[in-house]
């Protein structure tokens, strides 16, 4: 469960938030929707604690995301998997190598890390492309890549900030399918875009910011209401 309790954000003058209130519930998938400058890559950044509020506060689980110790940060992080727009993959690394970072940094033994990365790759359908480095992938089979990275540590959400905001229609298409592939075994996905036809590619629930402000939000994918 995430959840944000009247949550403001200002800096200075300027306000992005205004006693928003959102709830997440498990095994949903989320679209975060709204034009630039609405506040959505803000409240991934909130989950994740790359921001803090101003006012109120934002749960993930049992913990309060700003009186989190330093310690547990790097839990949390693990909790949630991020993926960005610009894929930020590691140029001097293979596909496999980018793959297997994160279970280097926890230090999992190499026969265990080559299970996990090919069972992955696998997923994403770019096992034949394990030992090709980023300049040499589509912007779609990249993304793809930043994908399985996040996903690698089997994290039970998964926030995707414009997924497919430098992709062609196509390869936008696939990721969107990952997506949901990626829901429907069990991880949250949250996904911010201001992309109206890519939002409405898969079944979720629909949470729409203007201007720091939640002005819309839909039911669940399974029709059920989730109250705030």
């Amino acid at each position: 469960m995430i959840s944000t309790s009247n949550i403001s954000l200002r800096y200075g003058k300027r306000v992005l938030f205004e006693e928003v209130n959102i709830k997440f519930t498990p095994g949903n998938c989320y679209g975060i929707i709204g034009a630039n400058g609405a506040g959505k890559s803000t409240i991934l950044k909130l989950i994740i604690r790359e921001e803090l509020p101003s006012l109120g506060k934002v749960f993930v689980d049992e913990w309060d995301i700003a009186n989190l110790s330093d310690q547990l940060i790097p839990h949390l992080r693990r909790k949630v998997g991020t993926v960005f727009q610009d894929f930020k993959l590691l140029p001097q690394r293979t596909v496999y190598e980018n793959v297997a970072f994160p279970l280097e940094i926890v230090g999992l033994g190499d026969a265990e890390i080559d299970s996990n990365v090919r069972e992955v790759l696998e997923l994403i359908n770019l096992a034949g492309k394990a030992d090709h480095f980023p300049q040499q992938l589509s912007g779609g089979e990249a993304q793809k890549v930043a994908i399985a990275r996040a996903m690698i540590l089997r994290p039970e959400i998964l926030l995707a900030d414009e997924p497919t905001g430098n992709l062609d229609p196509q390869s936008a298409w696939e990721i969107m399918q990952l997506l949901a592939k990626l829901n429907d075994l069990g991880t949250t996905v949250i996904m911010a875009t201001h992309n109206m036809d890519i939002s409405s590619s898969l079944p979720h629930r629909k949470i729409h910011l203007m201007e720091g402000r939640l002005v819309k939000d839909t039911k669940d994918k399974k029709g059920k209401k989730e109250e705030n």
